[in-house]
């Protein structure tokens, strides 16, 4: 999404034939030059901007290989849980924040 000024987390399009992790294993290789371990997902979120509409699907990662370099985004903020209200989210990120915030309230297995 191009949504200059606003916060996002990174992922993209899905190309064919690729899962959700396959995707978002490629674009955060892609975005962010990280190898990651995709874990948990989170419920997708959908949004209607004026334009277009959109549908996140939120997994909780690791990185487990790489140095984060910013190859397609103007800056990078690493919070915790309770800083994310802090930034000025993208529409469509706004649930996704909350929603993590409530997974990390839930027990563990």
């Amino acid at each position: 999404m191009s949504l200059p000024l606003k916060w996002e987390f990174p992922g993209g399009k899905m190309k064919n034939g690729e899962s959700l992790t396959e995707c978002l294993r490629r674009e955060l290789q892609e975005e962010l030059g990280i190898e990651a371990a995709i874990g948990h997902p989170l419920p997708p979120v959908t949004h209607s901007y004026q334009t277009f509409l959109v549908t996140l699907h939120p997994f909780i990662c690791t990185i487990i290989a790489g140095e984060i370099t910013l190859y397609e985004h103007a800056a990078l903020a690493w919070l915790t849980p309770q800083e994310l209200h802090t930034l000025d989210w993208a529409e469509a990120d706004v649930p996704v924040v909350q929603l993590y915030r409530e997974f990390l309230k839930t027990p563990q297995e």
